[in-house]
């Protein structure tokens, strides 16, 4: 099968459950620079994934503001730089971050959203914000698994933004995760459906 036909599946097969498709604008700027289809299908996860998290948290925490349009973006975009940085897709490395806002950057897309390339797997020091907390959970959670620290960031902000208990905000998102997190192994699968290299 053609490298593009494989690519084009990534992004535009319904998956089992359904996964959401990216916003149009980052279909197409996969499909511009040949993404690995691996790459297209895991932002596809974490996009999906972003949905939830905002859905559950406008219901639980209705006094949390944040852009979710950003954080959508933010979990669609953040492995961009994968894909120049191929290694990084089964291999560690962080190389893709910076590398991933300077493209977003170089294909048009505002500063503040390019953003969460660089971002999405630093979530320490005081200036980090609840979009960029958010993208870095649905990142993490996607999958399963669960950060502690990232979470307890997490936890501070909804109690601030609700005025609930901190112990009433680590439940409730505790709660909301746990549910995203039992649907992991169907995610792996539908990533692992897609090769590294097409």
């Amino acid at each position: 099968m053609p490298a593009t036909d494989v690519l084009s599946r990534a992004l535009d097969a319904p998956g089992d459950p359904y996964v959401r498709l990216l916003p149009p604008a980052v279909s197409e700027l996969l499909r511009t620079l040949a993404a690995p289809p691996r790459l297209a299908a895991h932002l596809r996860l974490v996009h999906d994934v972003a949905h939830d998290l905002a859905d559950r948290l406008a219901g639980y925490c209705p006094g949390l503001e944040f852009d979710r349009e950003a954080v959508l973006f933010g979990a669609a975009t953040h492995d961009i730089g994968k894909a120049v940085h191929t290694a990084e897709l089964s291999g560690p490395g962080s190389a893709h971050e910076p590398t991933g806002r300077e493209l977003l950057l170089a294909h048009g897309f505002p500063a503040h959203l390019a953003r969460f390339a660089a971002t999405h797997a630093t979530w320490h020091g005081g200036s980090v914000s609840i979009e960029e907390l958010l993208v870095s959970t649905a990142d993490k959670v996607w999958k399963g698994k669960r950060v502690q620290d990232l979470e307890d960031l997490l936890v501070d902000r909804l109690a601030e933004a609700t005025g609930a208990e901190r112990w009433a905000a680590y439940l409730d998102l505790d709660g909301v995760l746990g549910r995203i997190a039992e649907e992991a192994d169907g995610r792996l699968a539908f990533q692992a459906a897609f090769p590294v290299y097409a």
